[in-house]
C-alpha cells in the first residue's frame, strides 16, 4: 500500500497562533518560527510512523505549505519506505518537473494532514484558499478550498482523499465533501488568528488513531470513490479586487466574467490550477 501526504500547516497539532503558521512575515519572532517548524516536523514523524505501524508499505511526504521549504530532512524520520519531497514542486522518480512529484496512479491513499478551511468559513482558524486574493474557488460551480482543489487534482489518476486532519471547520468541510473520508480534528478556532485544542502530545496521538484507522480500511477494501468531477471542467475564482482580477485576465487561458471573477475551462483534473498559474503536470 500506498500513501502520499501533502502536508499543510496551519492545522498541526499545538499550533495556536497565526505567527506560528505564516511565520516569513518581518514582525514574526525568531522563536515563534521555530516553534511553528517544530511542531510541524514532530505531526510529520508522528504520522508517518503511524502510517508505517498500520502497515502502509510506502508513504511519500511532500510539503506544500508556502510553496515548501519548511522540512528539515535530515532531522525527519529516515526509513527506506518513506519518500519526502521538501517542495510541492519539483522533479519525481521519473525526472519531471511538476506540481506534487510521484502523485500517480500507483498511490492508493491521499491523505491532507496540517490542513485548513477554505475562504470566508466562519469560525475557522486562518481560512483561506491558496491566496488571500481569491475569495471564493469553484469547480463546475462548486465552491471547495484547497481540500477540494487538491483532491481534484488527485483524482486525476483516480486516488481518493482518505484521510483529512486540522481545526474543526477544516475537518466539516472535508466530512461534508467527501462522504467517508477520515478526520482528525486536532484544534478549535477561537478566531481567524488564533485557535486552542489538546496538547500536541494528545493531538499526536489522536492523529497517529486515525492515520491508523485510514490505513486499516484501505487494507479492507474500504476506498472511497475519487473526486472526479465532470470533464471539461469550469474553474472558477471570485477575485478580493478588480486588480487581482485584471492580473489573472491577462493569461490567454483565463475568461473575465465580471468585475472580480475570472474563469478558464480544462479538458484534464491536474489542470485544475494549470489555466491560472501554470501549476500541473508540467
Amino acid at each position: 500500500m500506498k500513501l502520499y501526504m501533502l502536508w499543510d500547516m496551519e492545522g498541526v497539532s499545538g499550533l495556536f497562533e497565526r505567527d506560528q503558521a505564516w511565520y516569513w512575515h518581518p514582525e514574526v519572532p525568531p522563536e515563534t518560527a521555530e516553534a511553528g517548524l517544530r511542531l510541524l516536523m514532530a505531526d510529520v514523524d508522528s504520522a508517518v510512523a503511524a502510517a508505517l505501524a498500520a502497515g502502509a508499505d510506502e508513504v511519500i511526504v511532500c510539503d506544500t505549505h508556502h510553496g515548501g521549504g519548511n522540512l528539515r530532512l535530515p532531522e525527519m524520520l529516515r526509513d527506506p519506505r518513506v519518500t519526502y519531497h521538501g517542495h510541492s514542486r519539483g522533479a519525481g522518480r521519473d525526472g519531471r518537473e511538476r506540481w506534487m512529484p510521484d502523485l500517480d496512479e500507483t498511490v492508493d491513499g491521499f491523505l491532507l494532514p496540517g490542513h485548513h478551511a477554505k475562504a470566508g468559513t466562519p469560525d475557522a482558524f486562518l481560512p483561506h484558499t491558496s491566496s488571500l486574493a481569491w475569495l471564493d474557488f469553484r469547480i463546475n460551480g462548486r465552491s471547495v478550498g484547497e481540500i477540494g482543489l487538491e483532491a481534484c487534482y488527485a483524482g486525476h489518476w483516480g486516488v481518493p482523499l482518505v484521510f483529512v486532519q486540522g481545526d474543526e471547520a477544516g475537518c466539516r468541510e472535508a466530512e461534508a465533501q467527501f462522504p467517508g473520508v477520515v478526520t482528525a480534528a486536532v484544534k478549535r478556532a477561537e478566531s481567524a488568528d488564533r485557535c486552542a485544542g489538546p496538547d500536541p502530545a494528545a493531538a499526536r496521538r489522536l492523529t497517529a488513531d486515525r492515520v491508523a484507522e485510514t490505513v486499516a480500511r484501505l487494507r479492507a477494501g474500504e476506498r472511497p470513490a475519487p473526486y472526479a468531477p465532470a470533464l471539461p471542467m469550469t474553474v472558477s475564482i471570485r477575485m478580493a479586487s478588480a486588480e487581482d482580477a485584471d492580473r489573472a485576465a491577462r493569461r490567454p487561458t483565463v475568461r473575465r466574467v465580471d468585475e472580480v471573477t475570472v474563469e478558464g475551462v480544462v479538458e484534464r483534473r491536474c489542470d485544475v490550477l494549470k489555466w491560472l498559474n501554470g501549476t500541473g503536470l508540467d
